[in-house]
């Protein structure tokens, strides 16, 4: 009997509520509260309390956690952060904010993910912070260069918004001693609508992201309710969380058990079903480790944008994930040969990944990659 599709396979990625964000918004609203409270704290300590960490700051965004965290690390104008060139634009963009400059490396073609030998190769005089960017929610040990980078003061700030919930060895990322920014977009393992956080390595740093996510601004905001004046001490953005959001993500912590079990099913379920389908690569999630956000494969042969025009006009769901960075004319100044992202970002593609999908609709999806490269190979 042939499957038709869940309507849901047609979107690449979806958010996935469990029900109780509805009536949290609602008391959130109540409160009267809307720039940063009581929610937005109670958040902050049950991340840091799920991870196992003394603090964690929330921010609006992944991209905001990106800036604050490298801010904080002390990243200005004059220092270069090595950064892969395949990722979303949002990591390159927190640098340049900073008034830095990136120098893009290599990654995997397999992990999509950076080599710590790749990271020690591309350093420079000026490198002050490495940006491993942990795709696919697969962790970066770049524990052999640690040494290293300790050596030359070189930070390490991970961008790990695809990556909540994952572990490195024994630990969840975000607990392994360097600054990590999660996002907690809309179609992220933990959703709060928008929102990101930094997990700060002391908490002095956390102090610094607090100043810096709230204009610069020393005392807390339920301290300068009980004060006639305030500090600023120096330069800060306006990228608190709302508790509107800190609400929703209160309530899909509740529920990260079973965000972890599903997505790995479905994961697990694309695996099974892409196995022996020749011209295509599956990209690997260490998926016995990791909350994959995504199902990420390279299509080979050179046919990748035929067969994700033919899977769109099928109603599946393919998104690419994404275009390499070095080549966007926004960041032309710092472009250097990269041959191996270069090539990934003609092969990638990403199927159909979200929690309201089954792994009966991961094997219609293979099925349909299966039968588009083989008209595209005709």
């Amino acid at each position: 009997m042939t499957h038709t599709a869940s309507p849901d396979i047609a979107r690449n990625a979806r958010p996935y509520l469990y029900g109780g964000e509805e009536a949290a918004i609602t008391s959130a609203l109540s409160a009267g509260q809307y720039n940063h409270g009581a929610v937005t704290d109670k958040f902050e300590q049950r991340v840091a309390a799920f991870l196992g960490v003394p603090d964690v700051v929330a921010v609006s965004s992944g991209a905001a956690a990106l800036h604050v965290g490298l801010l904080a690390a002390g990243v200005g104008p004059g220092h270069e952060v090595l950064v892969p060139s395949f990722t979303f634009c949002a990591s390159v963009q927190a640098i340049v904010a900073t008034g830095a400059r990136p120098r893009f490396i290599e990654v995997n073609p397999g992990t999509g993910c950076v080599e710590p030998a790749e990271v020690l190769a591309a350093l420079t005089p000026d490198t002050r912070v490495v940006m491993p960017v942990l795709y696919g929610g697969r962790a970066v040990d770049l524990a052999p260069a640690r040494l290293s980078l300790d050596e030359q003061g070189v930070t390490v700030v991970e961008d790990a918004a695809q990556a909540f919930g994952s572990w490195q060895g024994e630990r969840r990322v975000g607990t392994t001693g360097v600054v990590t920014c999660f996002s907690f977009g809309p179609i992220k393992n933990l959703t709060c609508g928008l929102g990101g956080a930094i997990v700060p390595r002391t908490p002095q740093e956390a102090d610094t992201c607090r100043r810096l996510r709230g204009l610069g601004i020393v005392e807390s905001s339920a301290r300068r309710a009980e004060m006639t004046t305030y500090m600023v001490d120096g330069f800060g953005m306006r990228v608190q969380m709302s508790p509107l959001n800190a609400a929703v993500g209160l309530v899909q912590l509740d529920h990260f058990a079973e965000a972890e079990s599903r997505r790995r099913s479905l994961w697990r379920a694309y695996a099974t079903a892409l196995d022996g389908i020749d011209g295509v690569a599956l990209v690997d999630a260490d998926v016995d480790r990791t909350v994959p956000p995504m199902c990420a494969v390279r299509v080979l042969d050179g046919c990748r944008d035929r067969v994700f025009r033919e899977l769109r006009n099928r109603g599946i769901g393919v998104g690419v994930h994404y275009p390499p960075n070095h080549t966007q004319p926004a960041f032309s100044t710092w472009h250097r040969p990269l041959p191996a992202t270069e090539r990934l970002g003609r092969e990638i593609m990403t199927l159909p990944f979200h929690q309201h999908l089954t792994p009966t609709d991961a094997q219609h999806a293979a099925a349909e990659l299966r039968r588009a490269l083989l008209r595209a190979s005709r």
